[in-house]
């Protein structure tokens, strides 16, 4: 082999080791760049995941609790007495700190006819009705702050509400042992609520069971379900 040939052999080398050398690099940044894309990804995937099941667990977990009593009110729908609203007290539930809107619907003044729609209310919970014979849907309720409050709608972990979810419409000007002292919510008369019992409905009567599920903007459903004594009272306790 001639001296000429021998240094084109060396020069033939050296490209091709340099050509290795820069294809091992590149592999290396792909193979570097390919996996920070897939670590990046777990670790977007993972906290995507804990976001969803803290979501969860949030929906899962109730934002009201009852306290006290469930006290029932009838009157007469003609002669015949049966309940026409129920009340109860709610609070922050346990471990809840976001506050909770109460804006109500419908008020309520002990003249005319009660309850009375607010024009425009943005409320966002909402109270469900049923029993073996009716379902209603976003029923009228009112709401009274009892103690502590801060003079408005938002339920804080220290106050305490009074929720009353109105079935028929009460005539306050007749007594409530008087016949029509309480009436359908077909729209008549000088005002009212709407949706609750019409005369196409089927009234409550003695030892019929009911469930109440009420709806707040955020958290688990609150269902409560009771079952009417085998004698009416103008107001009963049903614990």
């Amino acid at each position: 082999m001639t001296v000429g040939a021998t240094r084109q052999s060396e020069r033939e080398s050296g490209i091709t080791g340099l050509e290795t050398a820069i294809i091992l690099i590149a592999f290396v940044v792909v193979a570097s760049v390919f996996a920070f894309t897939v670590l990046s990804t777990g670790i977007f995937s993972s906290e995507r995941s804990k976001d969803t099941v803290y979501a969860g667990l949030s929906e899962a977990r109730s934002s009201l609790a009852i306290r006290g009593s469930f006290v029932a009110f009838a009157g007469k729908v003609v002669a015949v007495q049966t309940p026409y609203k129920f009340s109860f007290v709610v609070a922050s539930a346990v471990g809840s700190s976001e506050p909770v809107d109460l804006t109500p619907p419908y008020t309520k003044d002990d003249t005319g006819t009660d309850p009375d729609v607010v024009s425009g209310a943005a409320y966002r919970t909402t109270l469900n009705y049923s029993d073996k014979n009716n379902f209603l849907s976003d029923i009228p309720w009112t709401v009274q702050f009892i103690g502590n409050s801060n003079s408005d709608f938002m339920l804080d972990n220290n106050e305490k509400a009074e929720i009353t979810g109105w079935l028929l419409d009460r005539n306050t000007a007749t007594a409530i042992d008087s016949n029509d002292s309480v009436a359908y919510m077909d729209g008549t008369g000088d005002g009212g609520g709407d949706g609750g019992l019409t005369s196409s409905g089927t009234l409550l009567t003695i030892s019929d069971r009911f469930t109440i599920e009420m709806n707040p903007p955020g958290g688990a459903v609150i269902t409560i379900q009771r079952t009417l004594p085998a004698a009416f009272k103008n107001v009963m306790d049903l614990k």
